[in-house]
Formats: structure tokens, sequence, C-alpha cells
């Protein structure tokens, strides 16, 4: 009769194969670490995900392969989650084996010994662009979707358009550093709870490639709690023109009023020297032009001299 301790090597290697065999058939990246971060398993998803094959990679680092530098800042947060027993979830920027750049949608959660201790890390992840288009396909808008820390996971092509921001220079990049440092106290106060269930749309100015500046209607959606998200959704509407218009409209006002109270003040001028004089209005207003002329002073100066200083030209 066989022993226990005979039968273990091979039962293991069955675990092993059947295991593999599993992560085969699904369609989603699946990689396992050891808690050092080197590569021990990863399916034919990842291959097609990351481009790299199992044959280049097992054993290599995963930080040195698919995280690039705007992504090493979750690394404490991920492993600080997983120590406590929680999984982590969330957007990530992460790298292909070419050097380009994506969001992926990536959950990680802790491989524990029989005695409770954390022995590895068992990631799966997928496109978040990929999984995003569905829920965006009808939408005008351009999109951002921030991580729970403030960063940003994904861009949509609407919004690298639209301000001229590459994919990969916007990855990672935090809400605050995008909007203007006169409009963040608006946009980064967190939401009150009526405004959860229908949040506001906030003006404000989103900053260019090029450091200029364009006015956006903004509304932001809390779905940290979706599992397709994982995220806040930004949706963004460029209303630079409708801002313009209203600048130029203001300003029209502004310039129409200032007219309007020089003339009530110029003809309240010429009505107090017509009576003081005894002078026609037409008397009036010529001497009041001729001050405003002899002491290189505007007719406007002139007449609220008249008016409120009792100067008598």
């Amino acid at each position: 009769m066989a022993r226990d301790d005979d039968l273990a090597p091979s039962a293991a290697t069955a675990d092993w194969a059947d295991a593999d065999r599993l992560l085969s058939f699904m369609g989603h990246a699946v990689i396992a670490t050891d808690l050092g971060g080197r590569i021990v398993r990863w399916n034919p998803a990842a291959e097609r995900l990351y481009g790299w094959t199992a044959e280049e990679i097992l054993g290599r680092n995963i930080a040195e392969v698919t995280v690039p530098e705007t992504g090493q800042e979750h690394g404490d947060d991920i492993m600080q989650s997983l120590r406590e027993g929680r999984p982590w979830s969330g957007g990530f920027t992460v790298v292909r084996q070419d050097g380009s750049i994506f969001s992926a949608l990536v959950t990680d959660v802790g491989v524990r010994t029989a005695d409770g201790r954390l022995a590895g890390i068992v990631g799966v992840s997928t496109d978040l662009g990929h999984a995003l288009r569905p829920l965006l396909a009808r939408s005008s808008d351009a999109v951002l979707v921030m991580s729970r820390s403030g960063t940003v996971s994904y861009a949509s092509p609407a919004f690298t358009r639209l301000f001229d921001w590459p994919e990969e220079s916007v990855l990672g990049m935090r809400l605050r550093d995008l909007v203007h440092s006169d409009d963040r106290q608006v946009v980064m106060q967190p939401p009150s709870r009526e405004q959860r269930d229908e949040p506001p749309a906030l003006e404000c100015r989103l900053r260019c490639s090029d450091d200029s500046w364009r006015w956006v209607e903004m509304v932001v959606s809390d779905l940290l709690d979706d599992p397709t998200v994982r995220g806040r959704i930004c949706n963004i509407r460029d209303v630079t023109e409708r801002r313009s218009a209203q600048d130029r409209l203001a300003e029209l006002n502004a310039q129409l009023e200032t007219a309007l109270t020089s003339r009530v003040v110029i003809e309240q001028a010429k009505g107090m020297l017509a009576e003081r004089r005894g002078i026609s209005l037409e008397e009036a207003f010529q001497a009041l032009r001729k001050h405003a002329r002899d002491h290189n002073a505007s007719l406007h100066e002139v007449a609220t001299a008249v008016v409120t200083l009792g100067l008598s030209p």
C-alpha cells in the first residue's frame, strides 16, 4: 500500500495541472505572484492582453514588466489591503510588451497558507477601455475614470482629442492637476448625500496639453462599488464657446451700464449748470465740454465734479 507521502507529489502535480487547465479557459488575464512579486502563473488571456508569453514572463518580477512608473504608487495600497485580508480592486495603469500603456481593471486577492499566512497574490485583469466601451457607446461627452485615490485610470478617445493629451501622458495623473487652481475647491469637495444620487453639473477649467484651458461642464458619478468600473466617472462637455459668449455679453452689459450711468451724470450736470447760470441746456453742455478739453479731462469726470463737488466751469 502506498503511503500518503508517496502520493503527495503526484497529487500536487495533478492539482497544478487542473489549476492550469482551468486558467486556460478563463477570458480574463490571470497572473499569480509570490510575495516578492515573482510571476509564477500566467494564463493565455494574460499573454493576449500583455503580449508576453508564459515562457518569457515566468520568474520575472511583475513590477518590472507590467507596471509603468505612474502605477507604482498603488503597490503599497494593494499590499496593505491584502495583508488585512481584503481584496483590492480598481483601475490600474499597465504596460504591454511593446511599451504601449493602457488602463486595466484589476482585482487582486491574497493566497494564504493553512495557518493563515499570506503566501502570494492572484490578480485578474481586463482592458478597462473594452469594459467601458458599451457603457459609453452613446455618449458624446469626453470621459475620465478616476481611481479611488484620485488618479486617472481611463481617458476616452473624445477626451484625448479635445484636450490633446496622449493617453499615456494623462493616465496616472491626478484630477486636481488637470483642474484650474481657482476651480479646485468646487470640483474636489466631497459630494453631499443628495448629490451622490443626482450629481450636479460643475463648471470648471481643465488644462490642455499645451497648458491652455478649456471651460467644461463636468458631472462626477461615484461608481466605486460597481464591479465593471471601480471608480468615479467624470462626464465632460466642452462649454468654452458658451462661456466666451457669456463673457462677451457680460462685458457688453457692463459697457452699456457705464455709458448709461455716464449719460445720466452728464444730463444732471447740464441741468444744474444751466440753472445756476441761467443759460440753456445746450450752452451748459458746451461749457462742460470746453472745461474738459482745457483741463485734459473726460466729460464724465467734469460732470461728476459738477454734481458731487459743486464745480462751476
